[in-house]
């Protein structure tokens, strides 16, 4: 054992250790990130103009502090991208991460000196849970890649500007820079598709023991990686990789996928980061939730998901949330977010300690006759539905056909196989598909039931369809996911 790995062990058990004992008190964590929030945001102008000097709990936030979107806080947002100081907190911020709204083009979410170390530290928390857990630290002598966004920044006013993933790569620990691949040049190709070749050729040779991204992209490297070796499994090009670190998406769906592709089973830590914050991360391999990160400069609040359409939703807090119910996720930040929605959708599996699982995005659903499915029931029916099938998923989305040319309406699923499935096997998955999204939603079961849907119907795509799509609207690679569902056809439609 190297003294790196047997300082990661000292340094995993203390601050796992930490972390499990503020775990136990989040209400009195939540409640400091607040006061130290509302202290800070005082002096600036969103604070001024919603009364931060007479706020002194969650209920006179709650009265001040109305929930707003991106494009509800634009107008302060514009102000920092003109190079305003001490809009939404105090000073300019440290980064703009520049993201792709669905409903406002490009967005740009601040990320001061005080919230920018809170995106690295869960990272490295996440690595120490792992660390803890399995008392594996090989990896932290061979080499380890994520693949990311370019870390080239542009500069607005002052302020350098780029993709979260982009940003973060400026500050790769000591301890692994030597270990990180890709080269700087090769990391900093836009193509994806030329940037997935050349790092496939940098790193073919290498001993890679850690490989992370988003789930569809890291396919499209291990791909590569088989093309380029002739068909070998990426466990025989690289033996020593036992670690798949992944956010963004869900792996599940991925899941059957990647175990083909390696060749093995591996283990696999779950983030939840986003530009505005990083929020939770799989704490456990015996367990798929997520650690809510109650001290990282976010303070919380959950509205139902039912109750997102009335005036004045209930705002609750970790004090008084429930297991089991979907939540919009909203958020107050150190990079001068108020009562932010942040669109996410999670479902809390467990109090003291708070963990939850991402269920989907709010805009993300099919409600076309009140069923409101979402993303996390689609992911869920899809994996217990190929348990009994041979058939290989790359990707899929669901809309909704409202206006067949005769018969009922029903949900259309839209899914690229990694083969073309015989007629029978289509047949048969649509047929689980059918069930399990009767198991997964009740509103679902009843319209089908009431003879308002019928049954759902598969269309097969070509293989690499869904790339072609993303690569059209500029999305491929990144951060960029493609919708599970949607509430219309526009998707499906440019396809």
């Amino acid at each position: 054992m190297s003294i790196k790995e047997f300082l990661a062990k000292i340094l995993a058990k203390y601050f796992v250790w930490k972390i499990k004992k503020r775990s136990k008190s989040p209400i009195q964590a939540q409640r400091k990130v607040f006061r130290n929030l509302i202290l800070k945001g005082k002096e600036t102008s969103f604070g001024k103009n919603h009364n931060f000097s007479k706020i002194n709990s969650h209920k006179d936030f709650v009265r001040n502090v109305k929930v707003k979107d991106y494009e509800g806080l634009s107008p302060y947002f514009n102000r920092l991208v003109k190079g305003e100081n001490n809009v939404l907190w105090p000073g300019k911020p440290l980064y703009f991460a520049k993201t792709s709204g669905t409903t406002s083009g490009v967005k740009y979410i601040p990320i001061t000196k005080d919230s920018m170390p809170t995106h690295i530290k869960a990272s490295r928390d996440a690595i120490f849970h792992y660390i803890n857990e399995t008392g594996k630290t090989a990896f932290l002598n061979k080499k380890v890649i994520f693949l990311q966004g370019s870390p080239v920044l542009e500069e607005i006013n002052g302020v350098k500007t780029g993709r979260l993933s982009g940003i973060v790569a400026h500050f790769t620990p000591s301890y692994l820079r030597k270990n990180i691949s890709p080269s700087w040049d090769v990391n900093c190709i836009e193509d994806w598709e030329e940037k997935v070749k050349q790092i496939s050729l940098e790193t073919i040779k290498e001993d890679m023991a850690v490989i992370g991204g988003i789930p569809p992209w890291v396919q499209m490297y291990f791909e590569k990686l088989k093309q380029l070796s002739k068909e070998k499994n990426i466990s025989e090009i690289f033996p020593n990789f036992h670690l798949f670190v992944y956010g963004g998406v869900n792996f599940e769906p991925y899941r059957k996928m990647f175990k083909d592709l390696i060749g093995k089973e591996i283990d696999s830590i779950e983030y939840f980061p986003a530009s505005e914050g990083f929020f939770a991360y799989q704490d456990s391999q015996k367990s798929n939730e997520l650690l809510l990160q109650i001290n990282s400069g976010i303070y919380y609040e959950f509205i139902k998901l039912d109750e997102m359409k009335l005036k004045n939703p209930k705002r609750f807090t970790v004090k008084n949330v429930e297991i089991g119910i979907n939540y919009v996720l909203i958020i107050s930040t150190t990079a001068g977010l108020w009562a932010y929605n942040t669109g996410d959708t999670i479902a809390f599996t467990s109090l003291f300690p708070h963990k939850i699982l991402v269920t989907g995005r709010y805009k993300h659903f099919i409600s076309a006759f009140g069923e409101h499915v979402i993303a996390s029931e689609v992911e869920n029916a899809l994996k217990q539905s190929l348990k009994k099938s041979q058939l290989k998923v790359n990707e899929f989305t669901v809309a909704p056909l409202i206006n067949p040319k005769k018969g009922l309406p029903f949900h259309q699923w839209w899914i690229e196989f990694e083969n073309a499935p015989k007629n029978e096997e289509l047949e048969k998955l649509a047929s689980f598909l059918d069930k399990n999204m009767q198991i997964q939603n009740a509103y679902y079961k009843d319209l089908v039931d009431g003879k308002v849907l019928k049954k759902l119907e598969i269309i097969v795509l070509k293989k690499d369809t869904f790339k072609r799509y993303m690569k059209k609207r500029g999305k491929l690679g990144g951060q960029n996911k493609l919708p599970r569902l949607s509430n219309d056809r526009k998707i499906v439609e440019e396809i």
